[in-house]
């Protein structure tokens, strides 16, 4: 069972999707950079080419991202956060918000 330290130790934040591409020579993942309100846009890799008919449809959505992890290299493109998401299959949707909101603003 996860207590409520746990869970205060995850970071989810609402990102702008600037880009989003295919990462080559994969069947699942897809590039985005992702405007979290920082410096520069981050780079997160997400396997979610079956849900989507085109990467670009991603461009201009705010999405839940964690943004609290530590980098990771998927092959061999480094991901800065991790989508945030709901089921899989039929049940696959992504969190959004329900209004605009800045990039960067936290969910709590």
């Amino acid at each position: 069972m996860a207590t409520i330290d746990d869970l205060e130790k995850i970071e989810v934040r609402i990102g702008s999707v600037q880009s989003a591409e295919r990462v080559e020579n994969t069947d699942k993942l897809i590039r985005l950079m992702v405007d979290f309100g920082e410096e520069e846009p981050r780079q997160i890799v997400s396997g979610v080419v079956e849900y989507v008919e085109s990467p670009d449809e991603l461009v201009g959505k705010q999405l839940a991202f964690v943004t609290n992890l530590e980098p990771r290299t998927i092959c061999g493109v480094e991901s800065n956060g991790m989508l945030f998401a709901v089921g899989k299959n039929d049940t696959f949707a992504f969190l959004t918000p329900s209004r605009p909101v800045p990039p960067g603003t936290g969910a709590h």
